[in-house]
C-alpha cells in the first residue's frame, strides 16, 4: 500500500512539473513574439525537459499499474475469500519473535517442517518490528507440524505458535457500546 501512494505522489509531482513547464514555454512563446534573444535556447532547454518529464511520467504509471496487477492478481481482481482462506491454511502465526529476527533466520527455523513459501515480519509505521510473524507454507500438513514447534526456543525466547485463524470482516465489532453504560461513545470520556 505505501509502495503504490509513494508511485502515486511521485506521478503528481511530475505532473505538477509538467504544468509548471507548459506554463514557462507560454511565457517564452510570449517573449519570443516580442522578440526576445536567446529565447529559442531555452525554449528548446524546455521543450526536451518536458518530453523526459513526459516519460519519466509514462514510466511511472506503468510500474504504478504493475504493482496494481501484482496486487489485485492476474484478473485484475483482489483475492477471492475461498482463495484468501486458503492460503490462511497453509500459514502461521508466531508470537514472542524476538525483534532483531530475520525473516531469513525465521525461515531456517522453520524448514524442518516443510517448504516455507514466505516470512512476514509485521512492523509499525516507523518500520519497527512488532514482535510477530507470519509463515506460509506449500503444504497445509506443514501447520499441523509447525504447531509442534509452540514454546521452542528461538533467539533466547520462547515462541508462540499458532495456526492462521482467517479474518471477517464485522466478526466480533457488536453494536455501539464504545461508552460508558453500553451506549455509542461521545468523546474525551464524558
Amino acid at each position: 500500500e505505501h509502495f503504490c501512494d509513494d508511485r502515486a505522489r511521485g506521478l503528481a509531482r511530475t505532473l505538477a512539473r509538467e504544468d509548471r513547464c507548459w506554463s514557462k514555454m507560454d511565457d517564452i512563446d510570449a517573449m519570443a513574439d516580442v522578440g526576445g534573444e536567446g529565447v529559442d535556447e531555452e525554449f528548446e532547454a524546455i521543450k526536451s525537459k518536458l518530453e523526459e518529464m513526459e516519460q519519466e511520467a509514462e514510466k511511472l504509471k506503468k510500474m504504478q499499474d504493475e504493482v496494481e496487477e501484482q496486487m489485485l492478481g492476474p484478473g485484475g481482481e483482489a483475492l477471492d475469500q475461498a482463495a484468501a482462506e486458503e492460503l490462511d491454511m497453509r500459514s502461521i502465526y508466531v508470537g514472542q519473535v524476538d525483534y532483531a529476527a530475520t525473516p531469513e533466520e525465521l525461515h531456517e527455523h522453520f524448514q524442518s517442517v516443510g517448504t516455507v513459501n514466505r516470512v512476514t515480519i509485521l512492523c509499525d509505521k516507523f518500520r519497527t518490528p512488532k514482535g510477530y510473524a507470519y509463515i506460509e507454507f506449500a503444504e497445509t500438513e506443514a501447520v499441523q507440524t509447525a504447531l509442534a514447534l509452540n514454546e521452542s526456543i528461538f533467539k533466547g525466547r520462547p515462541l508462540k505458535v499458532y495456526a492462521k485463524r482467517t479474518n471477517v470482516f464485522g466478526f466480533n465489532r457488536g453494536r455501539g457500546g464504545g461508552g460508558r453504560g453500553g451506549g455509542p461513545a461521545r468523546g474525551r470520556g464524558r
